[in-house]
């Protein structure tokens, strides 16, 4: 092969001439094609890294994608499981407990009362906000699914008692229905003795005195005779514990057929009508408690009553008159 030369003109001798080329100048020349190499090398890396995808990354946004649409299937998920647990819960209130004659549940309560969740943890990420309200939404499900569980191992056990639990519940008047009138019922009332208006928070039954007195449910009797201070002014009394959360309290008696500790049956009879206590005439005082709460007895009537003769007892209690104690 014909080696070539480089010439360089003289402007001296107005001549070409020949150029020696040293190994200096030919390392500088190898030098400079090899950073100019790496330089382009480079800047091709950096413009094909941000153009072009490496087979690495295209996997991780293949499962990114993947992940996106799963949580999206989730999410509608999330929501059908919702639906159906409102209309479980809506099922355990309106049909269930109330079949039960049992309180409905408080779900959004419940589930405040139990801990809170930290999603700190969730954050600084690119789809941190969709994993966060999702996470959410699991956590207030699987809480909701916990607080629904509970109420129907409840309901499966008040299922299981339920005629023990009508038998417990008060359902008949303390005083047969021909033998007594009702004179005052549930409600601000003025007293006879202490001569002002408070809240009277039982029904009276006028009857002469010595008049049966009955337990209105199956129970065991924590109060026979006197009780302590805070059943003071009710006189002779009796009060029957019944379980579920009920109680009842037979005041201003004359006398007592039971023990502290006894158990009764509903129709037992547990004492007379008297005059004993805070009390203007003969009559009985009956209350019912329904856990630690005092509520309207005449709602407790409904066995032994006719639907006219129910009606005329309502009717009778919500008289605005003076009671008897």
């Amino acid at each position: 092969m014909k080696k070539h030369h480089t010439y360089k003109f003289n402007p001296h001798t107005l001549s070409y001439e020949k150029v020696k080329t040293t190994f200096a100048d030919t390392l500088k020349k190898i030098s400079f094609s090899v950073a100019f190499g790496i330089v382009l090398g480079v800047v091709l890396l950096v413009i094909g890294l941000h153009v072009f995808d490496s087979p690495k990354e295209r996997k991780m946004k293949r499962e990114l994608a993947v992940m996106e649409r799963q949580i999206d299937q989730m999410r509608s998920v999330i929501k059908r499981d919702e639906a159906v647990l409102v209309d479980l819960m809506n099922r355990d209130n309106s049909i269930y407990r109330t079949l039960l004659e049992a309180e409905p549940i408080d779900g959004d309560e419940q589930i405040a009362r139990l801990t809170g969740q930290d999603y700190s943890y969730l954050e600084g990420y690119d789809h941190s906000s969709m994993i966060i309200e999702t996470t959410k939404k699991l956590d207030d499900l699987t809480k909701r699914l916990y607080v629904q569980s509970k109420s129907f191992d409840e309901v499966y056990q008040m299922a299981n008692t339920k005629k023990e639990r009508q038998e417990c519940i008060p359902a008949i008047m303390p005083i047969e229905k021909h033998l007594c009138s009702v004179i005052s019922g549930f409600g601000t009332r003025y007293h006879p003795i202490l001569h002002y208006r408070r809240m009277h928070t039982g029904v009276d039954l006028s009857a002469k005195k010595g008049t049966p007195i009955y337990a209105t449910g199956d129970g065991v009797v924590e109060v026979a005779g006197r009780g302590d201070a805070s059943l003071s002014g009710y006189g002779v009394a009796v009060l029957l514990n019944h379980g579920y959360g009920y109680k009842t309290l037979y005041g201003h008696m004359n006398d007592v057929k039971v023990r502290r500790g006894q158990k009764v049956k509903r129709g037992e009879l547990i004492g007379h009508v008297g005059n004993t206590g805070l009390a203007s005439g003969p009559h009985c005082h009956y209350e019912v408690w329904l856990n630690g709460k005092k509520v309207n007895p005449v709602y407790y009537f409904y066995n032994g009553l006719t639907p006219s003769e129910y009606e005329q007892v309502i009717e009778a209690a919500n008289q605005e008159n003076q009671c008897l104690s």
